[in-house]
């Protein structure tokens, strides 16, 4: 089950959420003549990625900001530009070009901290933007909660799209990163599972003085915690392969 659109059209053209992609995607791909040198690899995540370690010890705190331009594979990379393009454009749209840029490293930043946090000793490399687009999300829960979101189900060879609030589908998401957080065995690596939930929580704070100013609880009840704008229909086209029908 993953999200791959919603019914919520941007008023402008979100140029740094596509810039965002753009970098993401473009060091990715500079860096695949690494992946078949491990030592190299490393020297790259150790200068590089956020080992909470080094932060502890006083250093590599440049790491809090370019570790989130560092993925470590196509899926980690697919996963978190297609959940960045789905809920990034909208909040671009409320925030503006500037201030939206500095929320998302801010929420980045934060994210890499919460892993940090509960990681203090551990040398295992956080890379991965995932930790600021999920303050992207809360963000985005927080201006528009009752948006729809399509979701893509499948099961086996069964699979079909359900279009339901932001606010369950994104509650489900951090609900799975904070059971997940408390499970994971630290200094493992896997998925930075903290640092999804602290850069969550960090993006629902930092985007509060943009929803105060918006009217707060008044404005959740002028527009019902839908976006203030006609929602996107989408119909999904029907094969132009031809049938032919039984009898």
């Amino acid at each position: 089950m993953f999200p791959i659109r919603d019914h919520n059209p941007s008023g402008r053209t979100p140029y740094v959420t596509y810039a965002l992609m753009a970098v993401n995607i473009g060091v990715f791909l500079s860096s695949l003549s690494l992946m078949a040198d491990e030592r190299a690899l490393g020297e790259f995540y150790y200068t590089y990625a956020l080992l909470p370690a080094r932060l502890t010890h006083g250093e590599g705190y440049f790491g809090l900001i370019t570790s989130q331009f560092l993925h470590g594979g196509w899926m980690h990379l697919a996963g978190n530009m297609l959940f960045l393009w789905i809920f990034g454009d909208n909040v671009e749209d409320e925030m503006g070009h500037g201030r939206y840029l500095l929320f998302y490293l801010a929420s980045g930043i934060a994210a890499g901290l919460g892993q940090v946090v509960t990681e203090p000793l551990s040398w295992v490399p956080m890379v991965g933007a995932s930790g600021a687009i999920a303050g992207v999300m809360g963000g985005y829960l927080l201006l528009f909660p009752r948006a729809k979101v399509d979701i893509l189900v499948i099961f086996i060879v069964f699979f079909r799209i359900f279009a339901i609030p932001a606010w369950i589908m994104l509650g489900l998401w951090f609900g799975m990163q904070f059971i997940g957080g408390i499970g994971a065995t630290p200094g493992t690596g896997g998925v930075a599972y903290w640092a999804h939930a602290g850069g969550f929580i960090a993006g629902l704070v930092l985007t509060l003085p943009l929803w105060l100013r918006r009217g707060g609880f008044a404005f959740w009840r002028q527009t019902d915690g839908h976006p203030p704008h006609a929602a996107a229909d989408y119909d999904l086209a029907e094969s132009r392969i031809p049938k032919v029908r039984r009898k």
